[in-house]
């Protein structure tokens, strides 16, 4: 989207309202620039800004320049309104998401960010806001599980480049996308009867491959908007997902490795020696057992 320069907001904190008067702009440049200042220390990633501070006794950090959007945008506003099965989200969170508005941040589509003008006016709708609040609502076993998918991508190593082309791949994003979707069409029983975690994540993971392959990623707030096109490298991660084959089997092992494995390994002696004897059900449900106290315990 465009920013027009129309008007100069000025917020009242006494009673949260703002005082506006008319922008004088140059007729040559009537929109806002996505353009910011910034120095050496400063790497672009996106919207965000990462700054790297360790040098010095402030964290490093994010910092991503927006400008808010008071009202529910025309370009979602059958989103609130559109038919849902399964009643998620409710009427009170779906409120709430609208009331807040979302937000203007400070970077262009990906395939239009060449272009010199375009490049330097054109803007990204934010929902932000809306996931917060809509991530709060999730019952525990779906937080769960999209900190599982997330993590198991991020150790696939499906988030970054393979060929350092500098195109698109997987992010975060994309998970949340997916588990956006999945808590809206799957009924509460698919999350709470015979509860099986890596059932779960598999299944997910399965239909993430679909998108992949038909290079399909639909955005959850905006109508007929896909997150995937050709300038990402949408082919690699297909096929990467197709050679693994996963399934219920391949997940369990792989999480039995890669995350309860970790997890014991920052344990002491005595509880990651354990892990390495976990051969049937019941020891690796002591061996987890002893991980979680262990870390309860020494949890500030």
């Amino acid at each position: 989207m465009y920013l027009e320069l129309r008007y100069l907001l000025t917020q009242c904190f006494e009673d949260r309202k703002y005082n506006y008067v008319e922008y004088e702009y140059d007729d040559e440049r009537p929109y806002l620039s996505n353009e910011i200042c910034i120095d050496d220390e400063v790497v672009v990633h996106g919207p965000a800004r990462f700054t790297d501070n360790s040098r010095t006794s402030i964290l490093s950090h994010d910092a991503v320049y927006c400008v808010r959007c008071l009202s529910w945008p025309p370009q979602v506003a059958d989103w609130p309104t559109r038919h849902r099965n399964y009643s998620w989200p409710d009427a009170a969170t779906l409120d709430r998401v609208v009331s807040d508005g979302c937000d203007v941040v400070n970077v262009a589509h990906r395939q239009c960010r060449q272009y010199e003008l375009l490049g330097k006016i054109q803007l990204r709708l934010s929902f932000s806001r809306a996931e917060i609040v809509l991530v709060n609502s999730w019952m525990p076993l779906q937080q769960i599980v999209y900190h599982t998918l997330r993590y198991y991508i991020k150790t696939k190593r499906l988030t970054e480049c393979a060929d350092n082309s500098g195109a698109g791949t997987l992010s975060n994003y994309h998970m949340k996308t997916l588990m956006l979707w999945a808590c809206e069409l799957k009924p509460r029983s698919w999350w709470t009867e015979n509860v099986n975690l890596v059932r779960i994540c598999v299944e997910l993971l399965q239909t993430l491959s679909v998108w992949l392959t038909d290079t399909r990623c639909p955005h959850y707030f905006i109508n007929n908007c896909n997150l995937l096109d050709n300038s990402f490298n949408v082919k690699n991660v297909a096929s990467t997902f197709m050679s693994m084959s996963i399934d219920v089997e391949y997940l369990s092992t792989w999480l039995m490795k890669n995350y309860i494995g970790q997890c014991a390994q920052l344990c002491p002696v005595y509880i990651s020696r354990l892990f390495n004897d976990a051969s049937s059900t019941i020891k690796l449900e002591n061996v987890v057992s002893k991980i979680i106290h262990w870390r309860l315990n020494t949890s500030l």
